[in-house]
This record gives structure tokens, C-alpha cells and sequence, in this order.
């Protein structure tokens, strides 16, 4: 690592070395020598003079790339892909003359770009499946685990630990559906020419029509797509950049709100993201237990989040067949965001495989709030049991109500309104009897049953399409 000069924290901290790779410049080069050994090779068997030992000569030094001669030349001629047409020629003397015959330099940039951000989107899919298993492991083992649940972040009717973090797979299985339609509908530019009208290939091949269509299906066929875009400037559709990071900030957004539901509950000390033995919360004060990885699972989505306006900026202002305006904002825009959102990915899989459950703290909130959620059955109980008037329970239940509220909030007592209720006759119940009413897995509803048909029906069914994809165990930088 360079000391006296910048590196972006996406490269050097956050991200797997294999999205790095997909997006290194020796991924992109070796990329451009296939799509040129593509072209010749659907050139030659449409009938163009090259010939077998040219293909074999450049599929010969394909992944050998001369960087230091590229580099040279660049400097001379000032173009990227010119500088590794002439490398490239310079390890293949033969087939010199035939490499990228009729292309434009968007046919290795292009493609090259759409082949990459398909890869990378197929690591961060690997990854959104790690996170939902572990996740799933989770909800499955505290589906049944009352807890109070919040509305306004006030508590509210009571769920379970379970059923709470199935509402963040939710969230996940959305994002891989997007995901799995982004790459379902993958395609490649193709060789398109200088404008996208093949004027070049109809010269080639001598005004065929047919066969200037047929080489776009068959170099797609070679790199492994299913086909071309039909139509074309000299670039692909920059929209096209902009789904990718629409994709990406989905997930962004689906971490953030996990990692902010587990800061909150953090500072309740009901559930804590792993902390290791020889971890240091805080330089000042020893004894804290900072949520950091959530805090960057967080801070990472919002760059994500408001990347994503990069590519709605740079479709917009393309002009007619193309523009360079993109160019620069491409190489940026778009690495980062794979790069952070695998970052994000490695963080939120390695905080769902550790989260750690206080069950006596989760009980004992719950059941500071939740005589006051009982006051129904509690007052529909004395009226179908004991014939008492139901109005008149509502108003004393309301009275006991604030005054026990007065108790906890400005006296800092305990809550004590089932005493309150035992003591009066017109209940007839003992504190005793309302102790058994008040068993917290009363009030959950169907939490339990809802997590466990979830995971049966709609995650189960995702985790055994992907079961051959092993559990990632990334290594976190905190």
C-alpha cells in the first residue's frame, strides 16, 4: 500500500479481493483479448480471409498481455484501445493485421463493461443469498421469542424476535428478484460500428445483410450471452448503467434499515452485533460496545444510495450516438458501487451469522409495557365472566392507566398498574390470576406461525435453488 499517495478505502478496506478483481485493469484487458479473438474467429466463419493460425496465435497469448509495451504506446498515441491493438500485435505478428477489424473501440469498451457488471452481479447475488440464509437460521431459532415490538419507535403490540427479522429477509428476497431479472436480461452490445449501423461489417462483408447480423449473435454466443441489443448508437444505452445501480442501491437501502434496527436494539440491549474478545469500543471509554459494523453497513449504503443519481445524470445527458461525458463518471460510479455494496454485503452476512440475544433483557421490557396492553382482555374477561359494565372498566382502566404512567415517568417506579387493578372489587380478578393473563406469548398473534410458514414457503424454496453456493465467511475490517 502506497503511503504518499490516495487509495480509495473501497479497495484497501471494505471490498473481497474477488470483486476487486472483477474490476481490476487485468480483468478488463484479458476481457478485451477474448472479445478480439471472438470477432476474428465469427469474421472467419463468415467468410472473411482470416485464417486458423491466426485465431490459434492470438488465443496462444491471450492472458499473456505485454502491459509495459501498451503503456508505452499510450503515451504516444494517447488511446487506451489502440495502444492494445498494438500490443497484442506485437505477440502476434500473423494475425497483427485482422485484430479488431471493423470494430469501433466501444466493441472491446462496451462489451467489456457489460460483461464485467454482469460478473460483479453475480458475486453480489452469491452474497444477498449468504445473508438470507443466515438471517433465516435466525428467525427460525427465535420465531417463537416474544418481544415488544415499536411503532414510532413507541412500543406497540408484541411480535416476536423471529418474525422481526423476517421482515428484513423480506427485504432481501425483493432485491434478489431484481437481481435475478437484471441478470436474466443481460445482453452484450455486439459490433455495432462507429454508430451503431454496422456501416463497417456491411463493407466487410461486401453489402450481406444476414451476415451482419449473424455476427452479433455469434459473439454474443462465444462470450456467453444470449444475445445483442438490437439497436445501438455506438455505446450501449447508459440506462443500462443506471438498472445496475438501481439494483445495487435497493440493497443498500434493505441494509440500512437492518443496520438501523440493530443500533436501536443495540442501545436496548436486547440484541447486539458480534464483538470480538480483544475489540476496542471507544479510545476514551473502556467499557463500550460501539455497533460499528452496523454503523458502516449504514454509512456505506448512503454513498451507495446517492451514487445511483450518476447514472440517471449520465443517460440523460448522452447525446444523439454518443458522447464522452460518460466516460469518466463510468470508471467511478460504477466500480465504487459494486465495490460498496460488496463491502456492505460481506458486513451484513457477518453480523447475521453472530447476532447475540439477551432473552431476560427482551422479557423484562416487554413485560414493563405489557400490562398496559392487556387491559382489553383484562376488561373483556370481568365483562363476559363476571357480568361487569363494560364503560365503567374503560374509565377505570384509563384512570389506573395514567396514574401508573405518572409513576414511571415522573417518579421513576415501577409500573404498577396490575396492582392497581386487583385492588379494585369491580374487577374481581387477583393479582395472582393476572400474572397467568399476562404470559407474553399471549400477545403476539400468529408471529410464530407467520415466521415459520415464511420460511418454509418463501425462503426455503430460494435457499435450495442456491444450495449449491457455499456460505461466504468474509473477513471484516472493523
Amino acid at each position: 500500500m502506497s503511503k504518499n499517495a490516495y487509495e480509495s478505502p473501497l479497495s484497501s478496506r471494505y471490498s473481497s479481493k474477488e470483486m476487486k478483481y472483477i474490476f481490476s485493469p487485468d480483468k478488463k484487458f484479458r476481457t478485451w483479448r477474448k472479445l478480439w479473438i471472438a470477432l476474428a474467429e465469427s469474421e472467419m466463419e463468415l467468410g472473411l480471409p482470416i485464417t486458423q493460425e491466426q485465431i490459434d496465435e492470438l488465443k496462444a497469448n491471450q492472458d499473456d498481455i505485454n502491459y509495459e509495451v501498451a503503456q508505452e504506446r499510450e503515451k504516444l498515441v494517447r488511446h487506451d484501445v489502440m495502444s492494445h491493438v498494438y500490443a497484442y500485435g506485437q505477440q502476434c505478428p500473423k494475425a497483427k493485421g485482422i485484430i479488431h477489424l471493423g470494430a469501433t473501440s466501444c466493441y472491446v469498451g462496451d462489451n467489456t463493461d457489460l460483461i464485467i457488471m454482469r460478473k460483479g452481479l453475480e458475486l453480489v447475488r452469491n452474497k444477498l443469498i449468504t445473508v438470507i440464509r443466515n438471517l433465516s437460521k435466525f428467525a427460525d431459532e427465535y420465531k417463537a421469542l416474544p418481544t415488544l415490538a415499536f411503532t414510532h419507535f413507541q412500543p406497540a403490540q408484541p411480535t416476536t424476535v423471529g418474525k422481526r427479522a423476517t421482515l428484513w429477509i423480506q427485504e432481501l428476497l425483493l432485491d434478489l428478484e431484481d437481481v435475478e431479472y437484471m441478470l436474466s436480461k443481460a445482453k452484450l452490445l455486439g459490433s455495432k460500428g462507429t454508430t451503431g449501423t454496422q456501416a463497417s461489417f456491411l463493407e466487410l462483408f461486401e453489402g450481406d445483410h444476414e451476415k451482419c447480423k449473424k455476427i452479433d449473435k455469434m459473439i454474443a454466443e462465444k462470450m456467453g450471452f444470449d444475445g445483442c441489443f438490437a439497436v445501438s448508437g455506438q455505446t450501449y444505452s447508459r440506462k443500462i448503467d443506471s438498472q445496475y445501480l438501481n439494483v445495487l442501491a435497493g440493497i443498500a437501502q434493505s441494509a440500512a434499515k437492518f443496520s438501523n434496527d440493530i443500533r436501536l436494539l443495540q442501545h436496548l440491549k436486547e440484541v447486539e452485533e458480534p464483538f470480538e474478545k480483544n475489540q476496542i469500543g471507544s479510545s476514551a471509554m473502556a467499557y463500550k460496545r460501539n455497533p460499528m459494523r452496523s454503523e458502516r453497513i449504514g454509512s456505506l449504503s448512503r454513498y451507495v444510495m446517492v451514487d445511483v443519481l450518476n447514472g440517471y445524470f449520465t443517460t440523460a445527458t448522452q447525446w444523439f450516438e454518443r458522447t464522452l461525458d460518460d466516460s469518466a463518471n463510468k470508471r467511478l460510479s460504477v466500480p465504487e458501487a459494486f465495490l460498496a455494496i460488496d463491502g456492505i454485503l460481506n458486513l451484513y452476512a457477518n453480523v447475521a451469522d453472530g447476532l447475540v440475544v439477551y432473552p431476560k433483557v427482551i422479557e423484562s421490557r416487554l413485560r414493563k409495557e405489557l400490562p398496559f396492553m392487556a387491559t382489553e382482555n383484562i376488561m373483556m374477561d370481568a365483562v363476559k365472566n363476571r357480568g361487569a359494565d363494560r364503560q365503567v372498566l374503560h374509565e377505570k382502566i384509563r384512570q389506573y392507566s395514567m396514574e401508573a404512567s405518572k409513576v414511571i415517568k415522573e417518579e421513576g417506579g415501577e409500573n404498577d398498574l396490575l396492582e392497581r387493578i386487583a385492588a379494585d372489587e369491580a374487577f374481581g380478578v387477583s393479582l395472582d390470576e393476572l400474572q397467568v393473563i399476562l404470559d407474553p406469548g399471549k400477545y403476539t398473534g400468529r408471529a410464530k406461525e407467520q415466521t415459520a410458514d415464511f420460511l418454509s414457503e418463501q425462503v426455503k424454496p430460494i435457499l435450495e435453488k442456491y444450495s449449491s453456493l457455499e456460505d461466504e465467511k468474509p473477513e471484516i475490517n472493523v
